[in-house]
């Protein structure tokens, strides 16, 4: 009898040790290096995904961290995420992922936003992820037709991040292919922004702003120095405040972090990351204002009116 009750108690601790081990949720963290529309719209993306596929607050914990521009917040945001130990961790831009792989090896981490995976150095085994996918090239080549008259291209650009690096690359090749003449100046602080915005304006046809997290934190004052100035500003910076960029190269951010989620419910599910492809979005479109255009007299041409993947907007 007494041998029947120690088994009994026995089975009863099993039963009640795999449940407790079922019943434990998955740990996942997000971790956003600003504030900004488009990055906003990701982590909605990536949460949807989650959400739509059965992975809801009863079955996970997620934790989501926003690190508001600071690069001191965005390390310590990593070193909590793997001290919690985390089961999987979503990363938004360049300098987020960046972050994160430096504090971990190990953990599975889903990165987007972020324009080239090999020159961040973010090439681990356990990374994938997806690119914003952003072509500078359509962007010049519909500017030449706004502008027959371009000559001097310029760009400001944090020069230790890879993101801008990238796209910065990218236009230098461009403005080669095209005989014009790119006028660059790099920064390092937030404060730097304005004097080297100061110093190109003077000097250029047309500024480009690429998609540089440090820059979207100044984005208004530049767009306001540029439209003051009568330069057009085109590339991948908006601001919510008018008049805005004249032509802005987007995707669909929401869609970009509902697929990056898709793929972090794969790993949560068993594959391996490495596994997983980087993937670029196709659908890119070139957003032209047409209130900018107005201020500053540009005339819009028929031809770019009917081309695929271009919308005039009044915004």
């Amino acid at each position: 009898m007494k041998k029947l009750f120690v088994l009994i108690i026995s089975l009863l601790l099993l039963i009640g040790c795999g449940k407790q081990k079922n019943d434990k949720k998955i740990k996942i963290g997000i971790t956003q290096l600003v504030e900004h529309p488009f990055l906003d719209d990701t982590t909605l993306g990536i949460k949807e995904a989650l959400k739509d596929n059965g992975y809801n607050a009863d079955k996970i914990d997620l934790e989501f961290q926003n690190a508001q521009g600071d690069f001191g917040t965005a390390q310590a945001i990593a070193s909590s995420f793997v001290q919690d130990k985390k089961d999987l961790i979503f990363t938004i831009t360049t300098i987020s992922g960046q972050t994160m792989y430096n504090a971990t090896k190990d953990i599975p981490l889903l990165m987007t936003a972020i324009q080239d995976f090999n020159l961040a150095g973010l090439t681990g085994k356990n990374i994938t992820g997806t690119t914003n996918g952003l072509n500078v090239e359509k962007v010049i080549n519909a500017t030449k037709e706004l502008l027959p008259n371009l000559k001097v291209v310029g760009v400001a650009y944090n020069t230790s991040e890879a993101n801008s690096e990238s796209q910065v690359n990218q236009l230098k090749e461009v403005c080669r292919k095209n005989g014009f003449i790119l006028k660059e100046k790099g920064f390092t602080r937030i404060d730097e922004i304005s004097p080297a915005i100061d110093t190109l304006l003077p000097e250029i046809d047309v500024l480009y702003t690429p998609t540089d997290n440090m820059l979207v934190l100044s984005i208004n004052n530049v767009l306001k120095k540029a439209t003051k100035a009568k330069v057009p500003v085109v590339g991948c910076m908006d601001s919510k405040d008018k008049p805005g960029t004249l032509i802005l190269q987007t995707l669909n951010y929401k869609k970009l972090g509902y697929r990056t989620g898709e793929m972090g419910i794969a790993v949560l599910k068993g594959k391996n990351p490495s596994s997983i492809p980087i993937e670029t979005p196709k659908e890119t479109q070139l957003m032209i204002n047409k209130n900018v255009a107005n201020i500053l007299n540009i005339r819009i041409n028929s031809s770019l009116i009917s081309k695929k993947g271009i919308i005039i907007k009044e915004y």
